[in-house]
């Protein structure tokens, strides 16, 4: 395909997907979200890169990946990156928002049933099955991503080896985390083939999608790299996190229920490294 320009590209990409098709997609998505991140991420997985063919597996994979590395959540910041690298800023918002609507309506009305009857034996059972269920599904979404992620067996022993250290050692998240991305560092620079791995949003055109048929390896202008922007952006959404919370200290004070609360989250969100698991944990 020859290379569009910058302006071609936005145009194409901004009226390739409406936001109404946007907005239809990801309630979908977060409605079929179900078995926490790993069910979030197949669901995504299936429905962006299989059938609507938003976003190639390669450039989902890379995402991901990105995206383990931040604190918090990375099925919701993938979802977040995808919507704003669509539709710019508003894209994002869609994303992001609509990913937790149906969670937080769903854990308000199952909290109400456990408070009034969590000890009749029936519903009991019903969270009992529910457990199963979602274990299978979490099992499933695994498989599902381990076998495009894990591209070799140098790759699996590695997956092998975390699982050791987290389950039977306690191993840190953040520790685990880092210490594969050294390792592929490390591997990668002396030229370990096992390490050796198509890189960049342009590769795998085999499954190519929408945004990749429009600007090939490029990325959106929105999405290239600025200072000036990156700056203010961070000044917003900082002032959104941390603004509330002052404000609560301030009048409330510290033994308040709500200031330890939003304390609380507010030190899991730049400690969890490693993803939802990360922050369960």
């Amino acid at each position: 395909m020859a290379e569009l320009s910058v302006g071609q590209a936005r145009s194409q990409l901004d009226h390739g997907v409406s936001l109404r098709e946007a907005f239809l997609t990801w309630l979908q998505v977060a409605g079929l979200s179900f078995g926490g991140p790993a069910g979030q991420i197949a669901v995504m997985h299936r429905i962006l890169v299989e059938e609507k063919r938003w976003v190639s597996e390669q450039r989902f994979l890379h995402a991901l990946n990105y995206c383990m590395l931040l604190p918090g959540p990375e099925a919701q910041q993938l979802a977040t990156y995808i919507g704003w690298l669509m539709h710019r800023t508003l894209g994002g918002i869609i994303a992001g928002g609509l990913f937790v609507v149906p969670g937080i309506i769903a854990i308000m009305a199952l909290s109400y049933v456990y408070a009034a009857w969590g000890t009749v034996p029936v519903i009991v059972a019903l969270f009992f099955g529910l457990k199963a269920a979602v274990l299978a599904i979490v099992v499933e979404a695994l498989v599902r991503i381990g076998k495009r992620a894990l591209k070799n067996q140098v790759m699996i022993a590695l997956a092998a080896i975390a699982f050791v250290g987290i389950f039977f050692f306690n191993v840190p998240f953040p520790i685990i985390v880092f210490g594969a991305g050294t390792i592929g560092f490390v591997a990668a620079s002396m030229g370990v083939a096992a390490f050796t791995t198509d890189a960049g949003h342009g590769a795998g055109k085999d499954k190519a999608g929408l945004i990749d048929d429009m600007l090939g390896e490029g990325i959106p202008e929105h999405a290239r790299p600025a200072v000036a922007r990156a700056l203010a952006v961070s000044a917003i959404w900082l002032a959104l996190w941390l603004v509330p919370v002052i404000a609560l200290l301030a009048t409330l004070g510290s033994a308040n229920v709500f200031s330890q609360i939003a304390v609380f989250f507010s030190q899991m969100a730049v400690v969890t490294f490693g993803g939802a698991y990360a922050v369960l944990a």
